[in-house]
């Protein structure tokens, strides 16, 4: 009773100071009005064009087809896919359930939540199954025995394979693993769940995801929607729950044109034979890209933009499944909120840029449809339009007046407040914090992206910190040198094409 008294006291506590929260943001927004000059929001001004033109109408129909796109799919489209899968009971279930799961350095008590909720999920569906292992330190071994022994029973068909990795990387790991699945020799119907050491699964979410792959025929590989709990500050878990709460209405677009742009690590399915496959191994295993001015360098991160390129190289489409839920267990590299989302996005861009440049120039359009080759585009587009904002009012304000820096800034407070109201739909929490990360993010991503784009061979794990092996000589120094000059050089005709615009605009 006082467990139930305590955790309702809690839940009232947490509503109060999200109410409080949004009248405060309220409060804020009609503050900035009073420091707004009304001239600048009429329409009929000369200088309104500054505020609504072609750039800003673009990047907010560009959101907005995505937003319509994630809530059709979200709240018509699936659910009407769920009923299909449903009535087939059973017999949309895989002949055998494979579940491989990675471990390299995670705390013991996430391993405890993790391995625990992977062996509650297998016992749980009524198929054999055989969970394979990937890790490197002995003790982990003996650790997830016990996990299975106090989770696992009645259940002979059950069986857990161990393989020991060098620790040399998660793609080791990995390319370890799916050799042990090979050695099985699946059936052709039978689907593997790969599942990262942090996160767990919730109740029914194997069951959930698998049975798509009976319906979907021409999918090769799915993924999950994701929650999080970070161990961390308050600001952090904030940030963390915001990007979730995007992602899942970005999957739920791309899904409803089977084209989901990346099959996470966290959680994703595919079938078996596509895993058993000696070139999606080499291809998870040993990644690189060819690139015009950086040579060939292997993909150090990024193992599901990898699994992902695979299956679309070959032909497969990618799917995204809403109601299968899980909820990783987020470490910041950092204890310095700033530091830490600096290194996260620095890693998490510098896949995508190298993913995007790749599969634009190799699978084409043919392969991945209009929609998707124009998101594709876009991601390297909007790096720019992001900055656009800040940088013209900073430049307005400097050189015409204050009132630029304050109507920009009531811009960006109304219209992320909105956006934040928005995700209430995703079925994702939302705070009052959300419009500051929304708009953090967006900023210092955009950076980030920028800076990657130019330096495409640098890459590093926050976990496992390990780097790219450096390389001396002429080339080294040519390619280091020349990545400093075109990122400067970039910024130079930003700032002067923003120049230009703002002179035509305000003269």
């Amino acid at each position: 009773m006082r467990a139930d008294a305590a955790a309702s006291k809690a839940r009232i506590s947490t509503v109060l100071d999200t109410c409080v929260g949004w009248l405060c943001l309220l409060g804020l927004l009609a503050l900035m009005t009073l420091l707004v000059n009304p001239n600048l929001l009429d329409p009929s001004h000369q200088k309104f064009i500054l505020l609504i033109g072609a750039l800003g109408a673009w990047r907010y129909s560009n959101a907005t087809i995505h937003y319509l796109r994630g809530m059709y799919f979200l709240h018509w489209k699936f659910p009407r896919m769920r009923e299909q899968v449903e009535a087939m009971g059973d017999a949309a279930l895989p002949s055998h359930m494979f579940m491989v799961v990675t471990s390299f350095r995670i705390p013991t008590h996430t391993t405890l939540k993790v391995y625990r909720s992977v062996f509650q999920e297998v016992q749980r569906l009524p198929v054999p199954c055989t969970v394979i292992v990937s890790l490197v330190e002995k003790a982990d071994e003996r650790f997830i025995k016990e996990i299975m022994q106090d989770e696992i029973h009645d259940r002979d068909d059950i069986q857990l394979v161990v393989v020991r990795a060098r620790g040399t990387g998660k793609r080791d790991g990995l390319a370890h693993a799916f050799r042990a699945l090979s050695r099985k020799m699946p059936l052709e119907d039978a689907v593997v769940g790969v599942v990262d050491g942090d996160t767990m699964l919730l109740p029914h979410c194997v069951e959930r995801a698998v049975k798509l792959f009976a319906l979907l025929p021409g999918v090769g590989g799915l993924t999950t929607n994701e929650f999080c709990e970070v161990e961390g500050s308050p600001l952090i878990r904030h940030w963390h729950s915001m990007r979730f709460a995007q992602r899942h209405i970005n999957m739920c677009s791309m899904a409803l044109s089977e084209r989901v742009l990346t099959l996470t690590g966290r959680l994703s399915f595919f079938r078996a034979s596509v895993m058993t496959n000696p070139e999606f191994i080499r291809d998870v295993e040993a990644d690189y890209l060819e690139h015009w001015r950086l040579g060939r360098f292997q993909f150090l991160t990024g193992d599901d933009k990898s699994s992902w390129f695979s299956l679309m190289r070959a032909g497969w489409d990618t799917f995204y499944v809403p109601d299968s839920h899980t909820l990783t267990v987020e470490h910041p590299p950092d204890n310095n909120f700033f530091r830490a989302s600096r290194q996260l996005m620095y890693r998490w861009y510098g896949n995508s840029l190298r993913q995007n440049f790749r599969a634009t120039s190799l699978l084409g359009l043919h392969r991945l449809g209009f929609f998707t080759m124009y998101v594709l585009y876009d991601q390297r587009v909007s790096m720019w339009t992001c900055l656009f904002g800040l940088s013209a009012s900073l430049t307005a304000a400097l050189f015409f007046g204050i009132e630029y820096l304050w109507v920009y800034l009531f811009w960006v407070l109304l219209s992320r407040t909105l956006v934040s109201a928005l995700l209430v739909f995703s079925r994702h929490p939302v705070s009052p914090v959300y419009p500051f990360v929304l708009y953090y993010n967006q900023i210092l991503g955009s950076v980030m992206k920028v800076y990657s784009m130019f330096h495409m061979d640098q890459q590093s794990w926050t976990r496992q910190k390990t780097t790219l092996a450096a390389h001396a000589g002429w080339d080294a120094w040519l390619n280091r040198w020349s990545s400093k000059a075109m990122l400067l050089s970039s910024f130079a005709i930003f700032f002067g094409v923003i120049s230009i615009l703002l002179d035509l605009s305000l003269r």
